[in-house]
């Protein structure tokens, strides 16, 4: 089956975060849509409390987005620039996935395996060999003196596309309740939160539960399905699901990696398993969604993989009557835009 497709204007792509616009991160707009009766809604986001119910449970991603990209130049002189999209599951730290792309990072740029790039900061990245079959990713290992982490603490920058004007400092790509260091890009689904608005969400009687999912690059080009990720559904999390469930609340996730980190822990089941590790799971409205009634996102690419997940929790009805609404109503696309909430 295909995903959604529609046409994007340039005009409602996000160039800058919306503090930049004059809009606080909680002021952006969102799109309610309910599976229930097929309406759909327009808010802000800051009325997401009075949206939901006493006894709901909101489960964020706490994965913090790292400073993963960095310029390098190629033996022959030609400047590129790399992504650090995650560690190469199930071996040593040194050895790494990444995507290579132009000086400005545009276009993906395709090299050979076996050669050397010199990155900033003195470090060298050899690449081994295409990762997974694919030819956008690259498997390499990663020579310096300090570890990965510490090296693009110091040295990375934040991953950009074309869409986003001017430099933003990583503090513009992080979410305000992340802990654990390790996503490549944003868990963008979550920027619209605020301290405040979670203490609201609190006062409700809402509860916030933590997962993490380490998230990988992005595909803008070709809309690939997401590669294997690193995921942590901890025990405290899958007991606060379970409870509401007793007590008749509804499991809201906030963005598509949750969703992917739930649903990789249940493995089937309609439970809330606590579990960590590797997951290649896709969702697909053919395998379903079962630990989940709805879902906060942002507005995705034509035709991305990730519709297919706002499918199955949707269905593809509401989905295209939710964009055909937001396309008329002028939202904005991207990590720094507005947002979508789809409820039960």
């Amino acid at each position: 089956m295909s995903a959604l497709a529609f046409d994007l204007e340039p005009a409602l792509e996000a160039h800058e975060p919306p503090e930049a616009r004059g809009v606080p991160r909680d002021g952006v707009r969102l799109l309610v849509a309910h599976r229930d009766d097929g309406s759909i809604e327009h808010a802000a986001f800051r009325d997401l409390p009075a949206l939901l119910e006493p006894g709901d449970v909101v489960v964020v991603n706490v994965s913090g987005t790292v400073p993963a990209a960095v310029p390098a130049r190629r033996q022959s002189g030609t400047p590129v620039r790399v992504h650090f999209a995650t560690r190469a599951p199930h071996l040593e730290d040194v050895w790494r996935v990444v995507e290579i792309r132009s000086a400005d990072g545009v276009r993906p740029a395709r090299l050979p395996a076996g050669e050397r790039l010199d990155l900033r900061g003195g470090a060298v990245l050899e690449l081994l060999a295409p990762y997974a079959s694919g030819q956008r990713l690259m498997l390499a290992r990663f020579c310096s003196d300090r570890p990965v982490d510490e090296y693009l603490e110091d040295c990375g920058e934040p991953i950009r596309y074309a869409h986003v004007r001017g430099r933003w400092p990583l503090a513009a790509y992080q979410n305000v309740y992340a802990t654990t260091p390790g996503s490549a890009e944003m868990p963008s689904a979550g920027r619209p939160f605020t301290r405040e608005l979670i203490s609201r969400l609190l006062e409700r009687d809402v509860t916030v539960a933590p997962i993490t999912l380490h998230a990988g690059v992005s595909s803008p080009e070709s809309h690939e399905p997401p590669f294997p990720e690193w995921f942590d559904v901890p025990e405290h999390t899958a007991e606060a699901i379970s409870a509401a469930r007793e007590r008749g609340g509804r499991v809201i996730a906030v963005g598509t990696t949750v969703v992917r980190a739930l649903e990789s822990a249940a493995a089937g089941r309609a439970c809330a398993c606590a579990r960590s590790g590797w997951t290649g799971h896709v969702v697909t409205p053919e395998c379903g969604v079962r630990t989940i009634d709805g879902l906060i996102t942002g507005w995705h690419d034509p035709e991305a993989s990730h519709l297919l997940m706002l499918e199955a929790v949707a269905g593809r009805e509401l989905l295209r009557l939710s964009y055909a609404a937001a396309l008329d109503a002028g939202y904005l696309w991207h990590e720094f835009g507005d947002s979508h909430l789809i409820l039960p």
